[in-house]
């Protein structure tokens, strides 16, 4: 069943009434209603469309968070080819929050890394809603490592609200470990691409995101902090989150002109959720088109090019 959001509700009055129509043009002795629902779904598909070309930050940030958006384990799923999964950072635990792995995308070896919410309680519980802790980040480094020893580009597929902020989290060395992470990205010798394919959270998203093309999926956000911690810092006053997602320049297209992200990937009309398998494979699309481009670079050039990458952020006018 169909989730909506709050702003969305005009396009779902349309969609139940066109419902209504379809289930009574299929009865046997029902009158022949196939122009009129035609009309009605044309209506529907319509203010669909309308509605998400024009949606604001705080709308984005919404459909980032759809329950029904598809998550990591859905892109491993329909990208990945005899996918293994690799657990445990060999310092304390395994941390369910990050799914780490080796597999095929289409046809080439790579390591996969990313960030997994959950879709239903028990496994929002399992997973740690995606709030990563120091041992989910030195499973990515140890991830990281092996790829760049067995000459593996790495896939990264991040979806986070932020690392884990509690305290045993901090008691386990969480800045020192995002750090780690977010150095072993940037000093790689094979390439790497990360897709922001929900939220961007914080340095719980750049642990894994510091990456030589940054993707991010048109209705997907990345920042600093989320619209409601901001809220809470900018004007104590979490309910102020809608101000600040507008303020802030949090969306993908905010993102792309400050040269933050290198490609936005198009979503099905009404988001990723209304459509997962053409998400899915714009995604891998996106992906393969990036990592062709470092195809013929040596490790150094890789480096390289990394680097003026991120030293190039903010210089652009």
């Amino acid at each position: 069943m169909a989730s909506y959001l709050d702003f969305e509700k005009p396009v779902a009055e349309l969609e139940a009434r066109v419902e209504d129509l379809r289930a009574l043009s299929e009865k046997k002795d029902s009158p022949n209603i196939g122009e009129e629902l035609a009309k009605l779904e044309a209506k529907a598909a319509k203010a669909l469309a309308d509605l998400y070309a024009t949606l604001t930050p705080w709308q984005k940030t919404q459909v980032a968070r759809h329950p029904q958006r598809p998550h990591c384990v859905d892109y491993v799923a329909g990208l990945i080819e005899d996918f293994t999964p690799l657990a445990g950072d060999r310092k304390f635990a395994e941390d369910e929050a990050i799914l780490c792995g080796l597999g095929r995308f289409r046809g080439q070896s790579v390591a996969v890394i990313g960030q997994e919410k959950g879709f239903d309680t028990s496994s929002r519980l399992k997973h740690n809603f995606g709030m990563v802790k120091p041992e989910g980040y030195r499973k990515a480094v140890r991830i990281m490592e092996l790829a760049d020893r067995f000459g593996l580009p790495v896939v990264s597929f991040v979806d986070t609200a932020g690392a884990f902020p509690g305290v045993e989290a901090e008691e386990r060395g969480q800045a020192e470990a995002i750090a780690r992470a977010t150095e072993a990205a940037l000093v790689q010798g094979t390439p790497n691409v990360a897709t922001v394919i929900g939220e961007g959270g914080s340095g719980g998203a750049l642990g894994i995101a510091a990456c030589n093309t940054v993707l991010m999926l048109e209705h997907s956000i990345y920042t600093v902090a989320s619209p409601e911690a901001s809220a809470s810092i900018l004007w104590r006053d979490s309910s102020r989150a809608q101000d600040a997602a507008t303020s802030m320049k949090i969306t993908a297209q905010d993102l792309m002109k400050f040269g933050i992200i290198d490609g936005i990937i198009a979503e099905p009309v009404g988001g990723a959720h209304r459509d997962p398998a053409a998400a899915i494979r714009s995604v891998g699309d996106a992906v393969a088109s990036a990592l062709a481009r470092f195809a013929d670079m040596t490790p150094d050039e890789v480096r390289a090019t990394r680097q003026e990458k991120f030293l190039a952020i903010g210089r652009k006018v």
